[in-house]
């Protein structure tokens, strides 16, 4: 692990079985990509890490917005693709309940895989297409992440009928968002917070946009 890295996951205080769990899962992502091509990314160790602390640094977030909730928390994550953000988050988060929907088959039995290689009984994954939860998983969730999944204004298209009510949703975007928040109907959804992501050792300008919906 890079020194940036093993600095970065310091500062979230991970223990060492969770520091050995995003080891494990980072490793798989490597292995099943090198055949199966999962995702777009393609670079060194150290920088697979960094994406991973991309996905870590939200949580401290999403808990001050869902900590409150007095029943178990249900989060879906939108275009999981590889597992970043959702694997990481049910990893630290244990008592919250995460679903990943992944049209692609190849990409949600990789992160079947990672479940029951990693024993994640709070995580289920969804093989299907986000538009075909409407009806079935209406008005199940708590709140919805996404991280380069689709442009914002379609994002929260797809997750209404899929939040309950004043649902929230935590889009990571980079810096250049604001065209895209001028899109979004303000008739239906409050942006709540444009928070500001600093990855250790980077100058990448990363954000975390939080909606309610408002019914």
């Amino acid at each position: 692990m890079s020194l940036v890295v093993d600095k970065g996951l310091k500062e979230f205080g991970l223990t060492q079985s969770e520091t050995a769990a995003m080891q494990y899962f980072l490793g798989e992502l490597q292995r099943w990509n090198q055949v199966h091509n999962l995702t777009a990314i393609n670079e060194t160790e150290a920088a697979l890490h960094l994406h991973l602390i991309d996905s870590i640094i939200i949580l401290p977030i999403l808990r001050r917005y869902l900590q409150s909730n007095q029943s178990m928390t249900h989060i879906a994550d939108l275009g999981s693709g590889g597992g970043l953000p959702g694997i990481p988050l049910a990893v630290l988060q244990p008592s919250w309940s995460f679903t990943l929907i992944e049209t692609s088959k190849k990409k949600a039995a990789f992160l079947q895989h990672v479940r029951g290689g990693l024993g994640l009984g709070n995580l289920q994954v969804m093989a299907n297409r986000v538009e075909s939860l409407a009806t079935s998983h209406a008005t199940s969730f708590d709140a919805i992440t996404a991280r380069a999944f689709t442009r914002l204004n379609k994002l929260l298209e797809l997750s209404e009928p899929l939040l309950k009510s004043s649902g929230l949703v935590f889009a990571m975007k980079s810096q250049q968002s604001k065209e895209e928040i001028s899109e979004v109907s303000s008739k239906d959804w409050r942006l709540l917070e444009e928070c500001q992501l600093f990855l250790p050792g980077q100058q990448l300008d990363r954000r975390l946009l939080v909606f309610q919906y408002q019914q």
